[in-house]
């Protein structure tokens, strides 16, 4: 598939999202949904609040397919970057509603960091499964099932120095969901994938 195929895909999708084609979002949902759940998910850690987060995500690109840029961003990261923005708005609103009921513990701070870490976790989860299968292969075989990279190489069928470049390659765009876990002051942008 060319590099092309999926911004046409994305352009096509939004027109005729705009058009108001009940099919378009059918298919968009039936793409994506497991992606937004599992985002959701990840940062709410609840099964209920990340349905609900689903629902609002979609909601959300049914009534608004004009806010999506396919200049500035593939409609994957749009969704992927509404769904973090939704569902860190809805952790903020239940654990404030948790401290003004005395049942939550810690400052404002403490709530912020838990925030932190909830959408790092998210996007590493979402660099997972966007980055290509060569890649995602060799750290699933590394971590999951505790193998070097000698024996990743022989699993995967390649060479020990494409299996540390694979390796390698991963954990780099892993280590960028650390150092672009959002701050408190600055929630992603509908173009910017958080």
């Amino acid at each position: 598939m060319t590099q092309q195929a999926p911004l046409r895909w994305d352009r096509k999708m939004q027109q005729r999202l705009a058009r108001g084609e009940a099919a378009a979002l059918g298919e968009l949902y039936d793409r994506f949904a497991s992606l937004v759940h599992h985002l959701a998910y990840r940062v709410l850690g609840e099964e209920e609040a990340a349905d609900r987060v689903t629902r609002d995500v979609f909601a959300h690109v049914w009534e608004n397919p004009g806010s999506f840029d396919p200049k500035q961003s593939s409609l994957r990261s749009w969704i992927a970057a509404l769904t973090h923005r939704q569902a860190v708005h809805r952790l903020r609103q239940s654990t404030a509603v948790s401290v003004d009921e005395g049942a939550g513990e810690g400052s404002p701070a403490d709530i912020e960091l838990k925030i932190r870490h909830a959408s790092a976790a998210a996007r590493a989860d979402y660099i997972v499964t966007a980055m290509p299968a060569p890649l995602r292969d060799a750290l699933e075989l590394a971590y999951r099932e505790r193998r070097d990279y000698r024996e990743a190489a022989a699993a995967l069928g390649v060479t020990e120095d494409e299996a540390r470049r694979r390796l390698r390659l991963g954990l780099q765009l892993l280590s960028t969901a650390h150092d672009a876990a959002p701050r408190a002051s600055s929630p992603p942008g509908p173009g910017r994938a958080r």
